[in-house]
């Protein structure tokens, strides 16, 4: 303001009475006296016009200011109490808006949706440290009681219990490198070593692999491979999509009852490939088909758990899935009507095309 004052100051000093008097002139007014006098009656009025007129105007702006960054010191002020809440961990705070343009209510908007992902991830951080400690307790119980009883003599180091203890070893180790694989994996640090694979070996490699387990099971294991998709090609690491198919034969190996039937499926489109393994065993009630990617989700904790699963071989092939560009979904009718799930690849592009 005392800026722009300075300037309007100048300028109408200079252009203002140049103006006037050559308008004067004009009128005809010839008398030197009357013309001075007249001059200076401008002069003298302008100036006390434009002096008040500036310091009104200064003082109009210093009160519109005073009010306008007081709302938005209290909107700052709201941001900066809720950031102090949330540092305590309270992530259920949210900041109101209060209409003071699109770039104080975008700050809003974006600091609650912070909040809520905070909010989500601190969930799924403490769900996962439960799930993890309860994951662990089993194995080490068994652990610590063996050894016990081989101190105090009243176990026998014998064939059996050593089967017992390397099970339970074995059983940390492959959590501890579960947890390890879809970490790295969610944060794009995933080693891959692609290269073009056709589908009919993906799925020809993880059937032949699993064909053991089914058949002891009592289960019927089949591919079925349509002629489209024989010849499909995808650029992948093999080891890595055929890991996620192991997880998700293992998975429904466990929920697919003797005399059940699993079938491991291709078909592609114009972009992409899709690999299913559908299954005709327990199902998965609707309101859990959203979070059984999740690490240690169980839609029946004490089932699953009795059924050997780790709980974090859908989150592997999730995230694995995700590493190629794809994508892995599921779909159930419900308790009972089986489970399918579908892991979605992009196709291989050729060279010229890719060139092109």
């Amino acid at each position: 303001m005392i800026v722009g004052a300075l300037s309007a100051w100048v300028v109408a000093s200079l252009l203002g009475p140049a103006i006037f008097h050559v308008h004067l002139l004009r009128s005809g007014t010839s008398d030197p006296g009357v013309v001075q006098h007249t001059e200076e009656a401008f002069a003298t009025a302008s100036a006390y016009s434009l002096g008040g007129a500036l310091f009104a105007a200064l003082v109009t702006s210093a009160v519109v200011s005073v009010l306008v960054t007081r709302r938005i010191a209290r909107q700052l002020g709201q941001v900066r109490h809720a950031s102090g809440r949330i540092a305590a961990g309270d992530y259920t705070v949210q900041v109101p808006s209060v209409g003071m343009g699109a770039e104080l209510d975008d700050l809003a908007s974006a600091f609650n949706t912070m909040a809520a992902e905070l909010a989500r991830v601190e969930q799924t951080r403490t769900r996962l440290l439960s799930d993890l400690a309860h994951e662990m307790r089993t194995p080490v119980a068994t652990l610590e009681g063996y050894l016990e009883g081989i101190q105090d003599g009243v176990v026998g180091a014998d064939e059996e219990t050593m089967t017992v203890l390397l099970h339970q070893v074995s059983r940390l180790a492959r959590l501890a490198q579960d947890i390890s694989l879809v970490t790295t994996a969610e944060e794009g640090r995933l080693s891959m070593h692609r290269r073009p694979v056709r589908v009919d070996e993906l799925v020809g490699t993880a059937v032949r692999q699993a064909s053991g387990q089914y058949a002891a099971a009592g289960i019927d294991l089949t591919a079925e491979v349509p002629g489209a998709a024989v010849g499909a090609v995808v650029e992948v690491d093999q080891d890595r999509i055929g890991q996620v198919l192991t997880n998700l034969l293992d998975n429904a190996l466990r929920h697919t009852s003797p005399g059940g039937r699993v079938v491991v499926r291709a078909t592609r489109d114009a972009e992409s490939v899709r690999l299913q393994v559908a299954d005709t065993g327990e199902g998965i009630a609707k309101e859990h088909l959203g979070h059984v990617f999740e690490r240690f989700y169980r839609a029946d904790s004490a089932r699953d758990r009795a059924h050997g699963g780790s709980g974090i071989g859908l989150a592997i092939a999730r995230s694995i899935s995700r590493a190629h560009g794809g994508e892995v979904t599921v779909s159930s009718a419900g308790h009972g009507q089986g489970t399918t799930f579908t892991v979605e690849l992009p196709l291989m592009v050729p060279a010229a095309r890719r060139q092109r």
